[in-house]
């Protein structure tokens, strides 16, 4: 099973809930974020708006493929600027009840091999800090990140630890990022932008199965400068 989360444009919210509802995806929650891109970089991908919409589900195997499938046919999500999705496997449920409405009422569930290209990194900053995270995370070669608004509640005790308050308005931050440079990228944003600053960012990151919808680095891919060399010879 895998915890999937789709990040779109506000325009295809109801495209996506029709598409879980009709493979009857069990659990489907949207949240309200927006996107880090630059205006420079929204003019030459034609985007008018960062508003974004956040929706997080949880299906099978093939239900993943099936939902990745309709992303790519009806939400263009392999086209620039129209989103990303991202699945990461899931390692344990909580219950018996928990895990026959997660599954369909299926009993067979496969531990998941934790060996894949990507890993999405999740930074919780203060209210107000986005730049810094993502400016020390782009300093480490983050390509960009999605930003959801949330207000911390509980954990009386986790000023004690992180030298945070939970109980305020918070900014999570979602960065996807290849394994090789993940490490670099939660460093430097604990060192710049970490506890002890004022953003206060806590970072922790997951495994990330399925990547869709943005460039991906390919070392056999030929450059641009490459293939005009060819079509001018």
């Amino acid at each position: 099973m895998n915890f999937v989360i789709s990040v779109i444009n506000a325009n295809g919210l109801s495209i996506l809930n029709n598409i879980c509802e009709r493979l009857e995806i069990p659990l489907v929650l949207s949240l309200i974020g927006k996107g880090t891109a630059s205006q420079k970089i929204r003019d030459l991908w034609g985007i008018e708006s960062n508003e974004k919409r956040i929706v997080i589900t949880v299906a099978d195997e093939n239900k993943t493929a099936l939902l990745i499938s309709e992303h790519k046919r009806r939400l263009y999500i392999d086209a620039p600027g129209n989103g990303i999705l991202i699945a990461v496997p899931v390692k344990s449920v909580g219950g018996g009840g928990t895990f026959d409405f997660l599954s369909g009422g299926k009993r067979e569930m496969k531990t998941p091999e934790f060996n894949f290209d990507y890993e999405l990194i999740i930074a919780i900053a203060n209210e107000g800090h986005t730049d810094a995270v993502m400016d020390a995370a782009r300093e480490a070669g983050a390509g960009g990140g999605t930003v959801i608004h949330a207000k911390g509640t509980g954990a009386a005790n986790a000023e004690k630890f992180f030298k945070v308050s939970i109980a305020q308005e918070k900014e999570i931050i979602l960065i996807v990022a290849k394994k090789e440079i993940k490490t670099a990228i939660m460093k430097t944003v604990i060192e710049k932008a970490g506890p002890a600053t004022d953003a206060g960012a806590i970072v922790f990151s997951l495994p990330v199965s399925d990547v869709e919808g943005f460039r991906k680095e390919d070392n056999d891919t030929e450059s641009s400068d490459e293939i005009k060399e060819k079509e001018q010879s």
